[in-house]
């Protein structure tokens, strides 16, 4: 039996995910395909690397597997994004905002590996205990990987989404991350990783409620905001989760993409807003493709407009404070705590946000 590096991969992902494909060698003795058989039928994934004509080379695994396939039986990890799309994470598909591709990082502790299109390589070192091996790929473990792509980030901003998309998975917590921030004290792009972390909110459930949250703060100024809050009539009967909640005005914030344009999602909608209203909240929706500077001065406006409604008397009977039944997911320990069945129960309807 061939005992070779990419040989063990590929067993592994026979078994773990047969759907993908590991790259083979030309001519080096082990594959048994001649260099001649990849002219036709075959595609280039990386130099000397090669995988059918037909396989997939936008799918973030097949991207993920085929750059860990370039350093089989080599000591180092993928990590940033692409440990934790093959993670599982939801958020992660390694496309930046413009459409192009973001590479995939692996860290090496060496500077005698040559670059590879489509791979960015890291030298900086990593302890043992920050790596692991997940489907016969060696990634980083989900704190290292975060902490790396949140200090590779353009800005603060894009490394609070960053956080906030992993704690979606609960793959990482904010006090997880406080830890690495002590640890990393020096290394590059630790300044963006330690402005980031104070900000990161572990209860939002996509990269649109990431970015409008930061608006309403950093662009309209307003007060403190709760995200995915349950809200709950006097009796404790549920009204519904905003994507946003100021309770200091009464004031309840949805951002509308695409999905709700769907005729049973708008229905729930409608129905959820006027549950809202008749206990007393003031409700409003974003909506998808907005300038976000019309979006931040939209949100002062409807704030100031909640605020006045209270200061007129408006009617309230509308609390935050669950009742005793309830069980809380809104932070990463409190989901991690679940048992796998409350975790569809309790959680599957996230993945319609």
């Amino acid at each position: 039996m061939d005992r070779s590096p990419l040989a063990d991969l590929r067993r592994a992902i026979a078994v773990a995910r047969p759907h993908l494909s590991v790259p083979v060698r030309a001519d080096d003795g082990t594959e048994g395909f001649p260099r001649s058989s990849f002219r036709r039928g075959w595609r280039r994934a990386h130099r000397g690397l090669y995988v059918p004509a037909g396989v997939d080379d936008g799918s973030p695994e097949q991207r993920v597997l085929e750059a860990a396939a370039c350093f089989a039986g080599h000591a180092g990890a993928v990590t940033g994004w692409a440990a934790l799309t093959w993670r599982g994470a939801r958020w992660f598909d390694g496309e930046r905002g413009d459409g192009s591709r973001a590479p995939v990082a692996v860290v090496i502790s060496t500077f005698d590996r040559r670059p590879r299109a489509g791979v960015r390589l890291s030298a900086e070192a990593f302890r043992a205990d920050e790596v692991t091996v997940v489907d016969g790929v060696r990634v980083t473990t989900p704190c290292r990987a975060v902490a790396d792509e949140m200090r590779w980030s353009s800005s603060v901003r894009a490394a609070v989404r960053v956080a906030e998309m992993a704690a979606y998975d609960d793959l990482v917590s904010v006090a997880e991350l406080k830890q690495q921030v002590r640890r990393w004290t020096g290394r590059t792009g630790v300044r963006i990783l330690r402005d980031a972390v104070p900000l990161v909110d572990e209860n939002v459930w996509s990269p649109p409620e990431s970015d409008l949250r930061w608006d309403w703060h950093e662009l309209a100024g307003l007060p403190p905001v709760m995200t995915n809050r349950p809200v709950f009539d006097r009796r404790g009967r549920h009204l519904g989760t905003p994507d946003l909640l100021e309770p200091t005005v009464g004031l309840a914030v949805e951002y509308d993409g695409v999905i709700h344009l769907d005729a049973v999602r708008r229905r729930n909608d409608v129905d959820r807003e006027e549950r809202f209203r008749a206990a007393g909240l003031e409700y409003a929706t974003i909506v998808a493709g907005a300038d976000r500077h019309a979006r931040a001065l939209r949100l002062q406006r409807i704030w100031e407009r909640a605020r006045a409604s209270r200061d007129g008397g408006r009617e309230q009977s509308w609390t935050v404070d669950p009742p005793v039944w309830w069980t809380p997911t809104d932070s990463v320990e409190a989901r991690r705590a679940l048992s796998l069945d409350d975790r569809v129960r309790l959680l599957g309807y996230r993945s319609a946000s």
